[in-house]
């Protein structure tokens, strides 16, 4: 019998009492093909798949990439969710995607980065999904404007949608770096941080753009305390209409799975509570050493600026700025710090300095 031929009983993912909330997302990039889609969606059955999901509508940057197969994809996942009982996923540009996703009762609807980065579109989609009691996913806008992804969170939180998901798929920056888009993991624990109730989704291959990468990524998001994953997943990457280098087969994909652990907020054992708060409290006290160091050095950094001012002397001296790195780095590598840390905390203080030199 064909998979095709086969009728699958639900299999969707529920957390066990007790254990870490767990919703994992996980498709191909794009509904390239009927069979294409029926095949990964028996794949993934029986993985712990929470959603499944496909690319409908694809926004490329070039007119020449495949942009999805467009509505008649639709009953392709349709079939799919009839047949192998997966909940499904899809991402909703414009009024008349929401529309066609509502009418073949698409179960989560989510909004794309390029889609993120414009109010009025997030407005139009809002407006379309109020009332609508299903789960909604907002991906953080292409640049990393923080208030952008919020902004739009907010406008589909007062359409009063049903539970709200945040997903972080990295950000677009200037220079190459290791990773397609940049993940910048300050941005989505700020958001965390003003949306406590928020689940919070990551989305490694996107940030990735290279399926070898997608396993530290994954573990990393999950480490923070990620509720969840979305990972695109192909019967055959390789030859991928879109994105081929950055989706799993579904057996790695199974794979990686079994492999990661997803953890709870907290814990109720009461040796870990006490140890950690005395733990913490002797970090407090650090922190507040930091800054009476941090103030001492921007006072030497002020009388220093004084003497600049009084001489004519440009604020900015290049010499010094490498003398102070390669130190640095020498005492970074002494007491066993990460050289980048170090780095990205002295330039941050060094550009403090300029500009309180600069006052």
């Amino acid at each position: 019998m064909s998979f095709i031929e086969q009728d699958i009983k639900p299999s969707l993912n529920q957390s066990e009492s007790g254990s870490a909330a767990r919703i994992i997302i996980a498709g191909p990039c794009s509904a390239e093909t009927e069979l294409q889609v029926l095949e990964t969606a028996q794949m993934l059955t029986g993985l712990g798949v929470s959603y499944f999901r496909a690319g409908v509508w694809k926004p490329r940057t070039s007119p020449d990439s495949f942009e999805g197969a467009g509505y008649q994809a639709l009953e392709w996942l349709v079939q799919a969710r009839n047949k192998f009982g997966l909940r499904l996923a899809i991402e909703v540009a414009n009024a008349r995607h929401v529309e066609a996703a509502l009418k073949h009762d698409i179960d989560l609807l989510w909004i794309g980065a390029r889609s993120t980065v414009n109010p009025f579109t997030v407005q139009e989609i809002a407006d379309a999904l109020r009332g609508v009691k299903k789960p909604v996913m907002v991906k953080n806008p292409v640049n990393p404007d923080a208030g952008l992804w919020k902004g739009a969170i907010e406008r589909v939180l007062r359409a009063d949608v049903g539970q709200v998901f945040a997903c972080h798929r990295g950000f677009d920056v200037y220079g190459k770096t290791r990773f397609r888009n940049e993940p910048l993991w300050e941005i989505p624990i700020e958001l965390k941080r003003h949306y406590p109730e928020i689940p919070l989704i990551c989305d490694p291959s996107h940030i990735t753009g290279k399926r070898i990468l997608i396993e530290e990524v994954a573990r990393k998001a999950l480490n923070l305390g990620y509720e969840g994953l979305m990972i695109e997943t192909h019967p055959d990457p390789v030859n991928a209409w879109s994105d081929a280098e950055q989706q799993l087969t579904p057996q790695e994909f199974g794979e990686l799975i079994r492999r990661l652990q997803f953890r709870m907020p907290s814990t109720d054992n009461p040796s870990y509570q006490e140890q950690v708060a005395i733990l913490r409290d002797a970090i407090d006290e650090v922190d507040s050493q930091l800054l009476e160091v941090l103030a001492n050095r921007m006072e030497l950094s002020k009388r220093i600026g004084e003497m600049k001012s009084e001489n004519n002397v440009a604020f900015y001296q290049h010499n010094r700025w490498n003398s102070v790195v390669e130190h640095a780095r020498d005492e970074a590598r002494k007491l066993g710090l990460n050289e980048e840390f170090v780095l990205k905390l002295f330039s941050a203080i060094h550009l403090e300095s300029i500009d309180i030199q600069g006052e």
